[in-house]
């Protein structure tokens, strides 16, 4: 018959000063270290082994409520799960949630039921995605004025209206860590008496003024980007001879890409207009998703150093930079579009379904399904042969 371990009591546990463990039953000890202090275990086997679990000091757990640790643990085990793995797992998702992009993924899903439609809601996830990927693993109480700066200060001039918005997500995903006790003190992108003290007062641009590379200047500069190695020259490649946006080519998943029929389906929680839109694939843009197919590392298509992240929008800005050319990445949507008025005689509608913009005319926009999609395929084709070789001029 097995002895019956006589219970602690509030009492022994003040007063027990032998070094070792105490036992109070059913693998609950009450340890005492040769430098006096008390802390309490909970032993238990798993897996055929012992494994000892920490419940923390006598000084901060009394008695009672080691007891309380204790049975969860055992109903954890008689569950099948192991109670020093959740408890692991559980500190991992707290400090995961006390970072900057767990508590922004919450907050827009929070939001989105507020939001006037879904691709509000894409809006707010894909520019804090892009844009702020220097804060996602970022604990929220150390966010500071120096990182708001070094993400706004590059796009603050090229991309005025991205960056207010950047900015403007941000300080209202700060605003809502301070609600919650996850940060005090002063919003970082609060602009009013703050930000407005260390950036220049933003010049509002006009639709269509990216600056944007003169047609006969492009097949030089796809030439030298084609000599790059990264995966931003490829992205940038991408999203140049597809003519899509910067966050289109940044959020593209394999899963959108169908290299049999040669089509790239975005779908419509992606796009600024709302709606599905598919991409004819050019022989060059297939041969570029060979290239990454090879190097697959996630679902993106371009990813970043990060495990589990896309590419940054900035590492398109860098790009230009270290290639010296004044354009922004959405002015190659200008020159596409310069191009296609110009030096072919592609029916405007279907230069307009190239770019995903929204078609007015209903008649026109019948055709969205069938026609326009093979007259974008020759489109698409065309414009990968012009930035390829000059003498397409004479063909078209």
């Amino acid at each position: 018959m097995a002895r019956k371990v006589k219970r602690l009591s509030a009492r022994s546990t003040v007063t027990i000063g032998k070094p070792g463990r105490h036992a109070d039953g059913d693998g609950l000890y009450l340890v005492v270290d040769r430098s006096g202090a008390k802390r309490w275990v909970f032993m238990f086997r798993w897996a055929g082994k012992l494994k000892e679990m920490g419940l923390g000091g006598l000084s901060s757990v009394p008695l009672l409520e080691a007891r309380v640790k204790a049975d969860d643990a055992r109903r954890a085990i008689a569950a099948g799960r192991n109670p020093i793995a959740e408890r692991r797992q559980a500190r991992a998702a707290s400090a995961a949630a006390k970072t900057f992009w767990p508590f922004a993924e919450t907050l827009i899903e929070d939001l989105s039921h507020g939001f006037r439609n879904a691709k509000h809601r894409t809006q707010w996830k894909s520019t804090l995605q892009a844009y702020a990927g220097t804060l996602h693993e970022k604990p929220l109480s150390e966010i500071n004025t120096s990182d708001i700066l070094a993400i706004l200060q590059p796009i603050w001039r090229t991309k005025p209206e991205t960056a207010s918005r950047v900015r403007g997500r941000i300080e209202r995903v700060l605003d809502a860590a301070k609600a919650k006790g996850l940060r005090s003190g002063e919003n970082p992108a609060r602009w009013r008496g703050h930000l407005d003290q260390l950036l220049p007062k933003r010049q509002r641009l006009s639709r269509g003024h990216h600056a944007a590379m003169a047609i006969d200047d492009t097949r030089e500069f796809m030439r030298d980007l084609r000599a790059g190695q990264g995966i931003a020259e490829r992205a940038l490649e991408f999203t140049i001879l597809t003519a899509a946006r910067s966050n289109e080519t940044i959020g593209a998943r394999w899963a959108e890409i169908d290299l049999d029929q040669r089509l790239w389906t975005l779908p419509a929680e992606r796009m600024k207009g709302g709606r599905e839109h598919r991409v004819p694939l050019s022989n060059p843009v297939v041969a570029i998703l060979k290239e990454m197919a090879a190097v697959r590392q996630s679902e993106f298509v371009f990813p970043s150093r990060k495990p589990g992240r896309p590419l940054s929008v900035r590492a398109f800005d860098m790009t230009l930079t270290r290639m010296n050319v004044a354009v922004t990445t959405h002015g190659f949507r200008s020159t596409f579009r310069d191009w296609a008025s110009e030096r072919t005689s592609f029916a405007p509608e279907v230069c307009e379904m190239a770019l995903a913009h929204v078609i007015s005319n209903r008649s026109e926009a019948a055709y969205r399904r069938g026609e326009l999609l093979e007259k974008r395929r020759q489109l698409m084709n065309a414009w990968a042969s012009f930035c390829a070789s000059a003498d397409i001029l004479a063909r078209l």
